[in-house]
């Protein structure tokens, strides 16, 4: 994007949030997206704030760069930032996208985004970057210094791939879908497990699921539940596909196919499974836990 563009983008930004309840607290221009950061009233939407910055944004974009097609290549995402500390690590993650793309080598760097301003590098131009830096504390010297403490440590990979997956920037792929390949949004959880998993990316979250099953059940030896016979294989096999199901990682077909097992069996097994009580209790183990858990495993070696 030109200077001039990003420009008119920055400012259609600030006018979108001069609606009464809207404040714009973190926002970054890169050359492929756009990611703001806002605080809504009870009575307005996402959609109301996309729809009114992308309609005007992907016109500009088609009149600057020639663009015959869609500007925009998907559906907005959005997503409820629960708390404080929530925000605060949202911000960090903005402030490292633009070196995680390439476009700079330090998040102070990149000119496109609120955190110059909020550092003091930039003129405000309009942009109030109080509510971004009151997250940090007051006064504003010590938030800006909280704030650089807060961007000091980059992201690890793994954090970066995490994010990257919840926000729908990129997809789980996987050779474990009824065809030879698969490639699927994930979120939460499932975008940690994937995350977690490397390069094998739902191939690799099975594993992780996998292996927290196994020691739920007391199985040890390094076994996997392909492998194992009888009612603990199937109940183990069950309770992979019942959470992979629930995290939303991919569906039982996708779980058959990795333990080479049939569809319809597999379900049987699943439903029994959802009947069992103590199974039950595993099912409903709470998914931050879960994912601490599983992951924790996963980095231990054998």
């Amino acid at each position: 994007m030109g200077d001039t563009l990003v420009e008119r983008i920055r400012a259609r930004l600030l006018d979108a949030h001069g609606r009464r309840g809207r404040e714009l607290v973190d926002y970054l221009l890169a050359p492929t997206e756009i990611h703001v950061l806002s605080r809504l009233a009870h009575d307005d939407s996402p959609g109301d704030l996309a729809r009114a910055v992308a309609n005007i944004v992907a016109r500009w974009v088609r009149e600057a760069q020639a663009v015959r097609g869609p500007v925009f290549a998907g559906r907005y995402r959005a997503h409820r930032v629960v708390s404080d500390a929530a925000v605060r690590a949202e911000v960090r993650m903005l402030a490292w996208r633009p070196v995680a793309l390439g476009v700079c080598t330090a998040p102070s760097h990149h000119a496109n985004s609120a955190l110059r301003t909020a550092l003091g590098l930039r003129r405000a131009m309009g942009f109030d970057a109080r509510p971004l830096l009151e997250l940090f504390g007051e006064p504003v010297p010590a938030a800006r210094k909280a704030l650089r403490a807060c961007l000091a440590q980059r992201p690890s990979a793994m954090e970066l791939r995490q994010w990257e997956l919840a926000r729908g920037l990129a997809l789980a792929v996987g050779s474990v879908g009824p065809m030879q390949s698969m490639a699927r949004e994930v979120r939460g959880a499932a975008a940690a497990l994937v995350a977690a998993g490397g390069a094998d990316g739902i191939d690799g979250a099975l594993r992780i699921l996998e292996r927290w099953v196994l020691t739920r059940l007391g199985v040890r030896g390094g076994v996997g539940l392909a492998g194992t016979p009888g009612a603990i294989g199937a109940r183990g096999r069950a309770l992979v596909a019942c959470l992979a199901m629930d995290i939303g990682l991919c569906p039982a077909a996708s779980v058959a196919r990795h333990f080479q097992r049939a569809k319809a069996t597999l379900s049987e097994q699943m439903q029994a499974c959802r009947q069992r009580p103590e199974d039950r209790q595993i099912l409903s183990t709470p998914r931050n836990r879960l994912v601490d858990e599983a992951i924790a495993l996963s980095m231990r070696p054998g």
